[in-house]
């Protein structure tokens, strides 16, 4: 799911905390690229409109995975377990839009699974415009809502003053990293990162966004989101979702020492098979010693929204030295 088509003034606008930070180093790099190995034809699709934006979670012995559902009317939640990534069971709505809060009735999805001191995070979008917010649960199936978003709009002016959306968590040491789409007033999509010692009060780095629009003509010149990141081979790497100026989604691969500068490697993922050849989109990463398994959304219209025929798929990055 990609989204954000924002048309109206907006009165509020929140600070927030803000400061200079980097990751730790993991270098040096090593000397290398990735190359994509795709599986052939999607891997999951509930009966809904759409099915996107999984986020796959290793959890003792098997994977579980926190994705969204288009009803035609609203995004919800859903979590599925598999024992290898495959095959999914035990669909379960867990999340939908509260309309009786800051919510609204659209969307409680799009968002990002970790497990953190013996609990489960997610973070996901709502309201709209869509800001970020958190939910917590001790077994994946019941799920406990913050009653506010805790990442705001940034204050006027600001590259996210008008949306944060597309959540993703990466855990270095005690510490949680969030990779995120802001919006500006100019409707630019452009990707930051915040930090947070707790899950709910993120600091936001001062210089973000730190990945920019790409150029004319490129696959990304019309807006960027969903990232994925990883540490492997002495570097930091995100995948993201390039949004082209006629809508195809494709997923490009950038490569960082510090988790703050990102430079991209020229990867490009895009859908060679009729169901995924307009949109390749909401990549989620899981390490492995040989590999990064990579689970993601795909579909056969070009939109930013939803209507795409979107379902799960699924390829792998592979180490060439």
């Amino acid at each position: 799911m990609k989204r954000l088509l924002l048309v109206a003034a907006l009165g509020l606008a929140a600070c927030g905390r803000y400061s200079d930070f980097q990751l730790t180093s993991v270098g040096p790099p090593e000397t290398g690229h990735y190359e994509w190995a795709p599986h052939s034809g999607p891997i999951y699709r509930e009966q809904a409109v759409d099915t996107l934006n999984p986020s796959v979670l290793a959890w003792h012995g098997s994977l579980l995975n926190l994705y969204s559902v288009y009803d035609g009317k609203a995004w919800h939640t859903a979590k599925a377990n598999s024992s290898d990534g495959l095959a999914w069971t035990g669909a379960q709505r867990i999340l939908s839009p509260d309309p009786k809060t800051w919510e609204g009735d659209y969307i409680a999805a799009n968002g990002a699974v970790v497990a953190w001191r013996n609990q489960f995070l997610y973070l996901y979008q709502a309201g709209s415009p869509p800001r970020i917010a958190i939910s917590r649960s001790d077994d994946a199936s019941r799920w406990t809502k913050e009653p506010a978003p805790v990442v705001d709009f940034g204050p006027r002016g600001a590259w996210d003053e008008r949306a944060t959306a597309d959540p993703y968590l990466f855990v270095s040491g005690d510490r949680l990293y969030l990779y995120y789409l802001g919006e500006d007033r100019a409707r630019r999509q452009r990707l930051g990162v915040a930090v947070s010692d707790d899950g709910t009060r993120w600091t936001k780095l001062r210089s973000s966004p730190v990945l920019e629009l790409g150029e004319e003509n490129a696959f990304d010149e019309n807006g960027l989101g969903e990232p994925a990141v990883w540490q492997a081979h002495g570097s930091y790497w995100m995948l993201y979702t390039g949004r082209a100026r006629n809508e195809v989604r494709r997923l490009g691969l950038a490569r960082s020492a510090d988790g703050v500068h990102w430079k991209r490697t020229g990867l490009i993922i895009e859908g060679a098979e009729p169901w995924n050849n307009k949109v390749v989109c909401d990549p989620t990463v899981i390490v492995e010693p040989e590999r990064v398994r990579v689970w993601y959304g795909g579909g056969d219209v070009a939109h930013p929204a939803e209507n795409v025929h979107g379902q799960l798929g699924y390829g792998e990055l592979i180490w060439k030295p």
